[in-house]
Order: C-alpha cells, then sequence, then structure tokens
C-alpha cells in the first residue's frame, strides 16, 4: 500500500511541473554566449549540424522568427540556438531538467542543450510570450 502511495505521489508531482510550466523553474538564467552566428539574417528552417540541429532566432521590433516551428530531435542530440536580437528576453527550454538563457540586445548570441526524456519540449521567448519551437524528442 505504502508503495502504491509512493509511485502515485512521484507521478503527480511530475505530472504538476510539467503542468505549471513556466512558474516552477528553480533554475536562475544562464548567459547565451557570444559565439558568432555567421551572418545576420536568421533562418526559419533549423539546421542540420554534424552532432545536432542548429535554430537561428531572430527577434527584431517584436516580431520573433521562427514561430511555432516543430523540429525532430532525437534524444542526447545537441540543440544549438543561434540568437540575433535588438530586446532582452529569456529563452526557457522545457525540459528535464529545465534550462533558462537570457537574450540580450546583439547579434551572434548562441547557446547549446541536449534533452534527454522523450516528448515534446517548448523553448519560448518570456519577454515576447512567444513559442520559437517545439521540440519533438525521440528515443
Amino acid at each position: 500500500m505504502i508503495r502504491r502511495l509512493t509511485a502515485v505521489v512521484a507521478v503527480s508531482a511530475g505530472v504538476l511541473l510539467v503542468v505549471s510550466g513556466c512558474g516552477t523553474g528553480n533554475e536562475g538564467p544562464a548567459p547565451v554566449t557570444g559565439t558568432p552566428a555567421g551572418g545576420t539574417s536568421a533562418e526559419t528552417t533549423p539546421e542540420a549540424a554534424d552532432d545536432g540541429v542548429v535554430i537561428d532566432v531572430r527577434i527584431s521590433e517584436g516580431t520573433v522568427t521562427p514561430t511555432n516551428e516543430r523540429i525532430d530531435v532525437a534524444v542526447g542530440q545537441t540543440v544549438t540556438v543561434r540568437i540575433d536580437s535588438d530586446a532582452d528576453d529569456e529563452l526557457h527550454v522545457h525540459a528535464v531538467p529545465e534550462h533558462s538563457f537570457e537574450i540580450h540586445p546583439g547579434t551572434g548570441q548562441q547557446t547549446q542543450f541536449a534533452v534527454e526524456v522523450p516528448g515534446q519540449v517548448a523553448l519560448e521567448l518570456h519577454e515576447t510570450g512567444k513559442t520559437v519551437a517545439t521540440l519533438l524528442v525521440r528515443p
């Protein structure tokens, strides 16, 4: 009986974390590194890198490109997000564990992460309120 109750509590806690979204992250924002992106225009289609996927993001005058992209990635595959922005924002990756990255005005900002749990992972910008992409993470 105690084992069953423990399992129910564990599952409930996991569901609560997923459902509650951005407000539950206990991890502080991490800086986005300033590696040149190789150009100033953002692509709307992610490109495949040798070891992962690259997503080029542009934030300009309140407009975000891409928006609501669906991108296939494998568990453990490196995802690189290259960002050109004219405003401060924060990129939040709704994965387990969650990641947050500060964005500042400038070009060629870059961050990398990998997702270790299969499922759907949203990449969301907090200030603009836009979802850049949803990663479809497969085993």
